[in-house]
């Protein structure tokens, strides 16, 4: 017959204060896991947020980003009347030339400058991204050196509040209105007119152009239209798969995920089975008694190791409550790709939960392995003639 749980369970509770040093240091681990991981969640989130499926976004070959790609104005403007396009309310195409720059800004907090991305854009920008809502103030209006902020570079940087201005090389921006990107990549962007922009910066080209085809049909002859044309050296993608293609900036931190969670389980592995180790000593009259009362050793064995994997359990369960907190967490980093700040929000899945919680049950299942085989494997008399 099998050991009762509740022997083990006594057990822990008996030695409350082994338990909880294990508990917590397993807690810790996985809180860390799980704070690294929704790191990397977070910034790959913001960018498979961001983009419209039906619009397709034309850059230069060979190039990775917005800001590495360069179209002359005379082959923006050749994209941009090509037929196919839709059109608004007015007649415009639905096309709009952007350019991506980076200033510096100072933080809010004082503790120096940081890189954020300045897009220039055309007055349909909006109509293409209609996830962008203005929250604060009004559109920017071309000829006035104008622009609008997203909220949370707003709250991050200096004079980035309607009616405070900024100055980038020779050039003072007025800001006119905060807007909101529904935790898109656009949230790290402050908006300029795009042909200010080029005049500001020294530019004489264009970034990328972004369209809207009238439908999937058209979008199809669209895209190999421009592909077939030789005038232009171009590719063309739809807006989310170039920005599937960003979420390489969060690939460094899931690689420190693992290597902090291989580092951290070994020592978290190591305390608990030192507890366990300590739990066997402690307690080897009481094993010599449940062998005297006639329990197996596979029964010892699994008992002892059921125990670390209680320990583990509850470890993992506390270090997945205290990360929930990560979720109210919003907060910046540099961008691999853009090499400017990027802002997004930690995020905490279910699944990422879960991960944690098989990652404290395996640091039990190893922590315990040797110390209920020890315990498994002391003699009865042994046991018993012990003090």
């Amino acid at each position: 017959m099998a050991i009762p749980l509740k022997y083990n369970l006594r057990s822990i509770r008996v030695r409350w204060r082994a338990t909880l040093a294990t508990i917590l240091g397993i807690a810790l681990v996985v809180t860390v896991f799980i704070f690294v991981r929704s790191f990397a969640h977070g910034m790959e989130a913001t960018y498979v947020k961001t983009g419209d499926s039906r619009n397709l976004i034309v850059l230069r070959k060979g190039s990775t980003a917005e800001s590495s790609s360069q179209i002359s104005r005379e082959d923006a403007r050749r994209i941009k009347y090509m037929t196919g396009i839709a059109r608004d309310e007015a007649g415009n195409p639905l096309a709009s030339a952007e350019i991506i720059v980076l200033i510096l800004l100072k933080r809010m907090d004082g503790s120096g400058t940081a890189n954020v991305l300045v897009r220039g854009i055309s007055n349909t920008a909006i109509a293409l991204r209609p996830e962008i809502k203005i929250t604060e103030g009004r559109m920017l209006r071309a000829g006035l050196n104008e622009c609008i902020v997203s909220r949370r570079i707003a709250d991050r940087f200096q004079q980035c509040r309607v009616g405070d201005s900024f100055q980038s090389g020779k050039t003072t921006w007025n800001v006119v209105g905060i807007f909101d990107a529904a935790q898109t990549a656009y949230e790290s962007e402050i908006w300029v007119d795009a042909d200010e922009a080029r005049s500001a910066f020294k530019r004489n080209f264009y970034g990328s152009v972004l369209l809207r085809p009238e439908n999937d049909a058209a979008a199809a002859t669209l895209k190999k239209r421009l592909l077939d044309d030789r005038l232009l050296s171009i590719k063309v993608q739809t807006e989310t798969e170039y920005w599937d293609e960003q979420t390489q900036s969060a690939g460094f931190y899931r690689f420190l995920a693992s290597f902090l969670a291989i580092i951290m389980s070994i020592g978290a592995a190591f305390a608990a089975m030192n507890t366990m180790y300590a739990a066997v000593g402690a307690r080897t009259r009481e094993i010599g008694t449940l062998r005297a009362l006639g329990f197996h050793r596979r029964h010892i064995y699994i008992s002892f190791l059921l125990e670390s994997i209680v320990l583990s359990l509850l470890g993992g369960i506390v270090g997945g409550l205290i990360s929930l907190s990560f979720n109210l967490i919003s907060t910046g980093t540099f961008g691999g790709t853009s090499f400017a700040e990027v802002a997004f929000q930690f995020r905490v899945t279910p699944q990422l939960l879960g991960t944690g919680l098989l990652f404290a049950l395996i640091m039990g299942v190893i922590g315990g392995l040797l110390p209920a085989r020890l315990a498994a494997r002391k003699p009865v008399l042994d046991a018993l003639r012990s003090v």
